[in-house]
């Protein structure tokens, strides 16, 4: 897309077309059942091969698009929240007409490898957008000014160009400035990524994912509109995602949901996602000698004999009171500290 260069009347017009694109779906139904189809039907998926310009190219790589929101399980109040976001940035017009803006800055915490990054791919598949994650090796440089000029041009494509710009590991980039271990080039990174935010337009989306939201700084907080907080998946989620995989397999399995919830109680979605991986590896592999409850089984006993893959029941099991219920993903402001002020 060749928009390097734009005048201000040319950024006027790509700025009036972006809100007629996104006016043509207010008219779209809303979806009942978010189980049986995608929140906003059809969509086109988001160019394969995206152009980028040469000063940007070297800053950024273009992440595949596969998952839509039908795809997750997840929390019903993290659902509700990602389809209120992208509802808003499809009425964009509407909301304009009376003088607001849809919120567009988005930051994940939580976790590893409980869906932050498909939460992201869901943003950009929804809304037909290319979904570009920055390279932090390209972006900081050791030389003065250098990390600022880049994020600076960061900002300024994605102001100009629709796309979802993601910063994941955002800790790497965010860190706490009263921190007197990080350098003074550091800090700076984190002033100019402040001041670039601020004069983000409402049509440039960008996410952010951390697991340690406790090392963000302070200020970096307010700069975002929606914060989520990420946990792995509850015993409902599990069982939800387990009969639909049986669904998908097509074949009947003994295994209730119920037994497959307790097994794989704490893991990550990572994990509940390599379980699927393998069992279809074995059905492909040994179908002719295993059936399904058989490979199920199997995969199940070797998961648990595993090392290494009982951290997160760990901790979970050590802040959550005997007879309560793990805490559900929810708004947030940190994982690890009470929210930092708004201000």
């Amino acid at each position: 897309m060749a928009t390097a260069n734009l005048r201000p009347d040319q950024r006027k017009s790509l700025q009036r077309t972006l809100d007629v694109l996104m006016e043509s779906r207010r008219n779209r139904p809303r979806v009942a059942n978010a189980e049986q189809q995608s929140l906003l039907e059809p969509i086109e998926p988001a160019p394969a091969n995206f152009a980028l310009p040469p000063q940007i190219a070297d800053l950024v790589f273009q992440m595949p698009v596969r998952r839509r929101l039908v795809d997750l399980v997840l929390a019903p109040e993290t659902t509700d929240e990602i389809q209120e976001f992208l509802y808003e940035f499809s009425q964009a017009g509407k909301l304009r007409n009376h003088s607001l803006d849809p919120r567009h800055t988005v930051l994940l915490v939580g976790p590893p490898g409980n869906g932050k990054t498909s939460l992201v791919e869901v943003i950009a598949s929804e809304l037909s957008l290319p979904l570009l994650a920055v390279r932090y090796d390209a972006i900081v440089d050791s030389y003065l000014g250098e990390t600022s000029s880049r994020i600076r041009m960061l900002i300024d494509f994605a102001s100009r160009t629709p796309c979802v710009l993601f910063f994941d590991e955002f800790d790497a980039i965010g860190k706490e400035r009263s921190d007197n271990q990080e350098t003074g080039e550091i800090k700076r990174v984190v002033s100019s990524l402040l001041m670039q935010m601020d004069r983000l337009p409402s049509h440039a989306i960008v996410a952010c994912a951390t697991n340690h939201p406790e090392m963000l700084d302070r200020a970096v907080w307010r700069r975002f509109q929606v914060r989520l907080e990420v946990f792995p998946p509850s015993k409902r989620e599990l069982k939800v995602w387990y009969e639909r995989f049986v669904r998908a397999l097509d074949q009947p399995t003994t295994l209730s949901s119920e037994t497959f919830a307790k097994a794989m109680a704490g893991r990550s979605m990572a994990e509940i996602e390599q379980f699927m991986l393998d069992v279809k590896r074995k059905l492909v592999l040994f179908g002719d000698k295993l059936n399904a409850t058989q490979a199920v089984q199997q995969v199940l006993a070797r998961m648990r004999n595993q090392p290494g893959t009982s951290a997160i029941e760990e901790e979970t099991d050590a802040r959550v009171p005997p007879g309560k219920s793990r805490p559900r993903a929810r708004k947030t402001g940190s994982t690890a500290r009470p929210t930092p002020p708004l201000s």
